[in-house]
């Protein structure tokens, strides 16, 4: 007799051993606070694009939302929790858009891709949460003469450079509430991505396709320090001997015109959520 699932607990595959261990699952199914941890540095670079490029990376139900202006972002975490300690690092773009279902509107930054130095991350973040995470390499920073430099590679190939010069530090704010609707319903606000997995041999055939939402309430999180300043960043054109799963996606980066630099932040937070507030769009 084979084994049967338990539908209060979390599984990934292989389900074969029971319910998998994650950042939404501890063990004895215990929750993770997120209040002291994890420790993390985000380094963004922003710039004014060309409308109709950013366009063409949309999933159906989306539309650009002011502005086209990209955000490149790496994260540097540490002392994570469900991670026993230990830390990785990430490297996003995004850009703001709206999303209009047939029941749901939700604004936000769209999440394009988000690279991750983890396969842990990489595993629970596409499967439970739908976000669109691949696999590079990503060293910590490097900081000399006032200027923070970080890199993207893949087994040897660097992709991409980024480079920050922080000139001004901002006044920590407090948390401010949601804003909410006048007739009291909270605003969907946040992160927006788009949930793909293609269907076991009907390979142009989704299997799970819908938009989901990173809801931006963090309470847990609090700003210990904020600088801002000007930065550059760069991805770097690759063949697809360079890139075989990733050219098609560095290269449409690559791409894209750079027609205003729009300044740089370097954020330095603890705390965060375990991302169970994630919610599909209908």
């Amino acid at each position: 007799m084979g084994y049967k699932f338990d539908p209060k607990a979390m599984y990934r595959m292989p389900t074969h051993f029971g319910p998998r261990t994650g950042p939404r699952y501890g063990p004895d199914g215990r929750k993770f606070a997120c209040k002291d941890n994890p420790k993390s540095t985000s380094i963004t670079v922003s710039f004014l694009t060309n409308s109709e490029q950013l366009e063409a990376f949309l999933p159906p139900g989306f539309s650009l939302n002011g502005e086209p202006v990209v955000s490149v972002s790496g994260g540097y975490m540490k002392e994570i929790e469900w991670l026993a300690g230990r830390g990785y690092n990430t490297l996003g773009v995004s850009f703001p858009a709206v999303f209009n279902g047939e029941v749901d509107r939700a604004t936000g930054s769209f999440l394009t891709v988000l690279w991750e130095n983890l396969t842990d991350p990489i595993l629970t973040g596409r499967e439970e949460l739908g976000f669109s995470k691949i696999y590079c390499e990503l060293p910590e920073p490097l900081t000399f003469n006032g200027e923070t430099h970080c890199t993207a590679s893949w087994l040897g190939f660097k992709f991409m450079d980024m480079h920050v010069k922080a000139t001004e530090q901002v006044s920590v704010q407090p948390p401010s509430a949601p804003q909410k609707q006048p007739n009291g319903e909270q605003r969907l606000t946040g992160t927006l991505h788009y949930k793909y997995m293609p269907r076991t041999g009907e390979w142009g055939v989704a299997d799970v396709a819908y938009a989901v939402l990173t809801p931006a309430s963090s309470p847990n999180r609090v700003v210990k320090e904020h600088w801002r300043g000007e930065g550059t960043v760069q991805f770097h054109k690759a063949r697809w001997e360079d890139l075989p799963t990733q050219y098609n996606i560095v290269n449409a980066f690559h791409e894209l015109e750079i027609k205003e630099w729009r300044g740089a932040s370097i954020v330095k937070t603890v705390g965060g959520k375990d991302l169970s507030d994630q919610r599909i769009l209908r």
